[in-house]
């Protein structure tokens, strides 16, 4: 081969008509080739390069098609997210497979939705359809899409629908005049989300989103009813697969734990699949130099270049698509990157059988310790008001570009009255986390909904605590009564270093990543609630975490 040739606009009629179109990269040669499959809402022509670079995969003997999904760019149709992915990923891949100087076996590629819309065509099983790589990508639309421990993925919700909204906008326009107002008035919302939008209420129908006429990310839709979540969901299908699935994500990742579950699934069904995880975010600029992830620089060693990402997905193909015996279905299945030293790791599952649930404390006097409490404690408590939320600093989220994901000083966040901070002893030796981690936490509340918010921190030796993972969730309760509540903070790889400390905040806000619980349970109106957490012999409140122990 010596070079590449792109054809553009090529037409894909779906079962029920509609004509798709996408650019078809082909090697020069002889022939015939693979295909690499790309479906996106984002414009096919902007999003290329950010999941493979077309070039690099020329010269190995792939043809890539990318595709705008129905009803985006230069393709007909409606655009409803994620209703038609089942159908039209299975009519694209059969339509790829019979392309001229395809050989009829297709992989796929993509990052976020177009990692969604790779698992869409694989639970319809299109014959030809042989591997995919899905990269930053959900399994279950409540756990992190849609909603988070049955708060609103607000942040990400408003973010998305308007950025997605300016397409629509621009499709449905009858002359240039009013698609130049209903833009400018959209990117006046766009602008605004962080003063204004996400303030504004229900939160459920969010009307910064809801007056341009664009659907949403979904919300609106489960909603309104749960079962329209279903062409979102992947979660429980993974049986229906027979791809087989590279997957990889990044620990401040919005869709991290996603990632995670989807790779589970497929590893307990026997089925083909491997899992890469760096220190990385949703819209991380990581490139060649090192993986910043807010304000942490984790090194060189941690980018996506250091590891040869785009060799290591080819090779995936190279395997499952070519037949070459390369050692990929041998190797390890599992690489993940351990941050606090800062290496990666290669291991044989995920999550680690090894790694032992060891619960910490909280205690009287803001403490944290492995030992359980033997005695009566006073409470602690405070005044949580959905007027005044604490305010979103760092962690897994992809939002308003005012809210960058990843790890930050957490002391404005700590030196509020509405936040409790329980802080362990320094260690005296190296610890490290590396799973799920979970808070179960003895709490009552005055007011008959409201949430619960905890946080994993790493406070270093020069005092400053950084995030690691957090979780909410959102209950009903008797007010005054005190319950016992499980917060799912998703899962992290981290080295508490020797001298350094284990803190976890405790809260019921982290706005505008999630919605604002009312403490009413009217969508309109809100009232203070005075918040009461138990750390006593009868009510243990504690963080759970999955404890690696040192190798001998």
């Amino acid at each position: 081969m010596s070079g590449m040739e792109i054809e553009f606009d090529v037409e894909a009629t779906m079962r029920d008509g509609t004509v798709l179109r996408a650019d078809v990269y082909r090697p020069t040669g002889d022939g015939p080739w693979p295909v690499l499959v790309h479906r996106t809402p984002y414009d096919r022509r902007v999003s290329i390069q950010s999941v493979l670079d077309p070039y690099i995969a020329a010269s190995r003997g792939y043809m890539l098609v990318h595709q705008d999904s129905r009803g985006r760019l230069r393709s007909e149709g409606e655009w409803l997210p994620f209703t038609y992915e089942v159908e039209d990923g299975y009519d694209t891949v059969r339509w790829a497979a019979g392309l001229p100087g395809s050989n009829g076996v297709v992989g796929m590629i993509g990052a976020s939705y177009t990692g969604n819309t790779q698992w869409a065509a694989a639970l319809a099983k299109p014959p030809e359809l042989r591997a995919i790589s899905p990269q930053i990508t959900w399994s279950d639309p409540s756990d992190g899409l849609h909603f988070r421990g049955g708060a609103i993925e607000l942040g990400l919700n408003g973010w998305w629908s308007l950025m997605t909204g300016a397409g629509e906008i621009a499709a449905r326009a009858q002359d240039p005049a009013q698609a130049g107002a209903a833009l400018a008035s959209l990117a006046a919302d766009y602008d605004g989300l962080v003063p204004a939008g996400y303030w504004e209420l229900p939160a459920g129908e969010l009307p910064a989103v809801a007056r341009h006429g664009a659907p949403d990310i979904g919300v609106r839709r489960a909603l309104a009813d749960p079962v329209n979540a279903d062409g979102a969901t992947i979660a429980g299908k993974h049986s229906s697969v027979e791809a087989a699935a590279l997957n990889s994500g990044g620990w401040f990742d919005v869709f991290l734990q996603g990632t995670l579950d989807n790779h589970t699934a497929m590893a307990a069904l026997g089925k083909p699949t491997r899992l890469i995880v760096g220190p990385w975010s949703h819209l991380s600029k990581s490139g060649s130099f090192g993986a910043v992830a807010g304000e942490t620089n984790f090194g060189l060693a941690s980018a996506h270049g250091s590891i040869a990402f785009n060799e290591q997905q080819l090779s995936w193909f190279d395997h499952w698509i070519k037949g070459v015996d390369n050692g990929v279905d041998t190797a390890p299945p599992v690489k993940i990157f351990v941050m606090g030293t800062n290496q990666w790791r290669d291991e044989s599952e995920w999550p680690l059988t090894r790694a032992v649930d060891t619960p910490w404390y909280l205690g009287a006097d803001a403490t944290l310790t492995p030992g359980s409490p033997t005695a009566e404690q006073t409470p602690d408590s405070y005044r949580y008001d959905p007027a005044d939320p604490v305010r979103t600093r760092g962690g897994n989220l992809v939002m308003a570009l005012e809210y960058p994901a990843g790890q930050f000083d957490q002391a404005a966040i700590e030196q509020r009255p509405d936040v409790l901070v329980y802080t362990s002893e320094p260690l005296t030796e190296d610890l490290e986390v590396t799973g799920r981690v979970r808070v179960r936490l003895h709490a009552a509340t005055d007011a008959p909904t409201t949430d619960w918010v905890a946080r994993l921190c790493d406070v270093g030796t020069d005092g400053i605590s950084r995030n690691l993972c957090d979780g909410i969730q959102r209950v009903q309760a008797v007010p005054g009564e005190p319950g016992e509540y499980e917060i799912d903070l998703w899962s992290t790889s981290n080295v508490f270093l020797a001298g350094h400390r284990i803190r976890v905040q405790i809260t019921s806000s982290n706005f505008p990543r999630w919605d604002r619980n009312l403490n009413t349970g009217d969508p309109a109106t809100m009232r203070p609630a005075q918040q009461t957490i138990f750390h006593d012999a009868a009510r243990p409140s504690h963080v759970i975490l999955p404890v690696v122990p040192p190798t001998p």
